[in-house]
């Protein structure tokens, strides 16, 4: 008979056992169940509310329990349903009546709830170390190339000219992001549910704070209903990961696109490329198209989820269930692309000479010889007609800006001079730049500095 069997006249069919049951995919929460359990049962011996001797007894037969699913020595029962009611089984199986004690003052609802907090908080601080990874990774291979020219696009067109150094610290930025995005995410996440009861708390005199102290939360839920219906924080976790996911994805887009012949400006490393089953020649960028594919699996994630909850009537619901494998999902995908992602990019080669010569075509030194002649004292918009006509000259005549003659400037405005040259190459078009936030070699030196102090800081 099921621990719940009582009001019932008949077993379930098999089928509904099947069907209801999620130990299949839940039983990865046994240690967060097992530990939660212990310090419930603490607090019931200290309380007064079973006998400690007792509660001594369930807190050291749960801790054999857990040995013994960490040895391979469990198995557990589809007939029990989930994780919550196979420990107690076991638990049951192991020292009876005593065993029965264990549920006292508490619902599944917010056991499940702690669980899952629980182990939320657990995978987000273990995401947020492998974000960390990665953005150290960047910002060392910034150091390297914080000289290294290439053009930055508008609309994918050729815009201006900066430094690799400077793209890569853009995607450093987005992860930071992320990673204050999780940690708020945690916060909110580090309440404890357990005491809120199927929906209306207990009339046992429960110590609440006790209990969220030795499991290490910050505070406790103050309203139940709340409490044991609240999936926001996995709402929240996964809406995080999909932003994440969102960044790799644009990242794992460009390295897609420069590792092309048509662009050339990066090799991926053999051990992080694939080839074809019929095209020799072939060296695809899979890891890139791999993770760029899975972010899509995440926002699935969250859409899943999102539409379960959307339409639940306070308290729990049986449809909450579906909380699990879709939360269990995305971080698993993003546990497993986060690290293969950061060894792909470390073992990336950069091919310097491409990257700049791409950047000397496609006139990305225009607004640079606009901004020339506006420190010669012409208005911008003026100045930027100018230049316009001159970029359509040089299209017609298949020529770049720096391959006109003086005499050919001129004939656009007499304000051109020799200098034009030097404020139109692609050297001083970088490092003019030299406000925070520019490519500047020594502004890119100054942010790099900051960002890898925010990392020790920030670890």
């Amino acid at each position: 008979m099921k621990l719940w069997g009582g009001r019932f006249e008949k077993s379930t069919d098999v089928m509904v056992d099947d069907f209801n049951s999620s130990i299949f995919f839940d039983q990865r929460l046994y240690k967060q169940d097992i530990e939660g359990s212990i310090a419930h049962v603490n607090m019931l011996g200290k309380q007064g509310i079973i006998p400690v001797e007792d509660a001594e007894l369930i807190k050291k037969t749960l801790k054999e329990i857990l040995a013994d699913i960490e040895a391979g020595k469990v198995e557990f029962d589809i007939a029990a349903e989930d994780i919550h009611m196979n420990v107690e089984t076991i638990l049951i199986s192991r020292i009876g009546d005593v065993g029965k004690k264990l549920h006292t003052g508490r619902s599944r609802n917010d056991q499940v709830a702690l669980d899952m907090r629980m182990y939320v908080k657990e995978e987000i601080q273990t995401i947020r170390s492998m974000i960390y990874k990665l953005q150290f990774a960047l910002t060392a291979f910034a150091k390297k190339h914080t000289e290294t020219i290439m053009p930055g696009y508008t609309h994918l067109q050729k815009a201006q000219p900066i430094t690799l150094a400077h793209h890569l610290m853009a995607y450093f930025e987005m992860l930071k992001r992320d990673r204050e995005r999780l940690l708020e995410t945690y916060n909110r996440t580090n309440i404890m549910p357990l005491g809120s009861g199927a929906l209306a708390a207990t009339t046992y005199p429960l110590d609440r704070y006790a209990v969220a102290k030795e499991l290490g939360f910050a505070d406790i839920t103050h309203n139940s209903l709340d409490g044991v219906s609240d999936r926001d924080f996995c709402i929240e976790l996964m809406s995080d990961l999909s932003i994440l996911m969102m960044h790799l994805s644009r990242f794992c887009e460009e390295i897609i696109l420069w590792s092309s012949l048509e662009f050339a400006f990066v090799e991926l490393d053999d051990a992080y490329s694939t080839g074809s089953s019929i095209m020799p020649q072939k060296k695809n960028p899979d890891v890139a198209e791999l993770v760029r594919g899975k972010s899509g699996r995440v926002y699935g994630s969250l859409i899943a989820l999102l539409t379960t909850m959307k339409s639940l009537p306070l308290a729990y619901n049986k449809d909450m269930q579906e909380d699990k494998e879709p939360t269990f999902d995305a971080i698993d995908t993003v546990k497993m692309c986060l690290p293969v992602f950061t060894a792909m990019i470390e073992t990336m080669k950069v091919r310097k000479e491409n990257m700049y010569e791409s950047a000397q075509g496609g006139f990305t030194n225009a607004t640079d010889a606009a901004d020339y002649m506006v420190k010669k004292g012409l208005p911008f918009r003026d100045a930027h007609e100018v230049i316009g006509k001159l970029v359509l000259y040089c299209i017609q005549n298949n020529k770049a800006l720096d391959e006109l003659t003086l005499d050919e400037f001129k004939t656009f405005s007499p304000i051109f001079d020799q200098d034009v040259y030097k404020a139109i190459s692609l050297e001083e078009c970088v490092n003019r730049r030299n406000v925070i936030g520019g490519p500047s070699k020594e502004i890119m030196e100054e942010v790099i500095a900051k960002s890898e102090e925010y990392l020790k800081q920030n670890a």
